[in-house]
């Protein structure tokens, strides 16, 4: 783990805000001279502390209107069983996301698709189709007042 002090917190912070800043404004917000700021920046990236930088979409202007979060129970917690898994949600374009949980679900997964039908293809021809799954349940998001993904 990357020990950062307080410079390289304001400097993440503004870049997770805006990640296409200048380097001249960035160091301005921050209180670093440009070169300065450059060097911190460049360090981040090469420590991997930064990973990358990303464009953040609207989503509905892309023709999402559904969100969904999906617990997914397994009927078999083998290794096999669950690279099984991993692997056919990798192919699925609506799984946003994928994330391997503890507690009654084995996976939590974000799923977004055009509308409630499109959904439903997506609920019975992909998940409810795969011999892995025990159990789904669906948590339908009708609004995010605060959502910080990149």
């Amino acid at each position: 783990m990357t020990k950062l002090d307080d410079l390289n917190e304001r400097i993440l912070r503004e870049l997770g805000r805006d990640g296409r800043i200048s380097n001249i404004e960035l160091a301005d917000r921050v209180g670093l001279s440009p070169s300065a700021c450059l060097r911190r920046v460049q360090e981040l990236e090469r420590s991997g502390v930064i990973t990358g930088y990303r464009a953040v979409l609207d989503r509905t202007r892309l023709g999402v209107g559904f969100v969904a979060y999906i617990g997914v129970g397994l009927n078999n917690h083998s290794k096999a069983s669950q690279e099984a898994f991993e692997r056919a949600i990798s192919r699925a374009p609506e799984v946003r996301e994928c994330h391997n949980t503890t507690g009654t679900i084995e996976y939590l997964l974000r799923v977004e698709c055009a509308d409630l039908a499109s959904y439903k293809v997506f609920h019975t021809d992909m998940l409810g189709a795969l011999p892995q799954v025990n159990g789904i349940t669906s948590y339908v998001v009708i609004g995010s007042p605060k959502d910080e993904r990149a």
